[in-house]
């Protein structure tokens, strides 16, 4: 990797954009070219894209098979990946492929399936995750939501494109306290 690429790799480069593209499969990603916005995205030598952001809304994706290796021909550095756009599609779960970009920093999942809450604690592992929009799943319904994930999620500062306010962190403290039964220890008999 040149230092050029390295320094031209970065958030504030147009994102890589297939939304409203009608896709079924991440693999067609591949064979479609993506929108052009007002300012043309950078390549590199290899013709890979030079940008930290993927937006992928307002398709019909229902999985995200083959991710990682979809983004890895696209991207020249994928593992800088920061931005992650998938609202507007079919998704019922979080897939954990999304787990290992550990760059990612903004995480668009509004306007899918998502059904189960316990979804949102596979995301606990992105050590820069700040920005999450979950709302338009069925999830949203459920009692707790908003505690919920930012009980699971103590280092998102946007969810739902609302700041998170101290007072958001104290009721879900102390909705934790209430609704969370601590795991029991068991304390090892010594055996004679």
């Amino acid at each position: 990797m040149s230092k050029r690429d390295c320094l031209n790799t970065s958030v504030q480069e147009p994102p890589l954009d297939y939304s409203f593209k009608s896709i079924h499969v991440i693999q067609d990603l591949v064979s479609e070219e993506p929108r052009t916005g007002l300012r043309p995205v950078k390549h590199s030598k290899s013709g890979k894209s030079l940008t930290q952001s993927l937006w992928l809304n307002n398709n019909v994706l229902n999985d995200l098979k083959d991710f990682s290796q979809v983004v890895s021909q696209l991207l020249q550095h994928p593992e800088n990946l920061a931005w992650i756009d998938l609202s507007f599609n079919d998704l019922t779960s979080i897939d954990p492929v999304l787990t290992t970009f550990f760059n990612l920093s903004v995480l668009y999942l509004h306007g899918n399936s998502i059904i189960r809450l316990g979804e949102v604690n596979k995301l606990s592992v992105l050590p820069r995750l700040r920005s999450l929009t979950l709302h338009g799943n069925p999830i949203e319904e459920e009692k707790g939501y908003r505690q919920y994930v930012l009980c699971n999620l103590p280092r998102i500062t946007t969810f739902d494109f609302s700041g998170v306010t101290k007072a958001d962190r104290t009721t879900a403290e102390v909705w934790k306290r209430m609704n969370i039964k601590p795991k029991k220890v068991r304390i090892k008999q010594d055996v004679l």
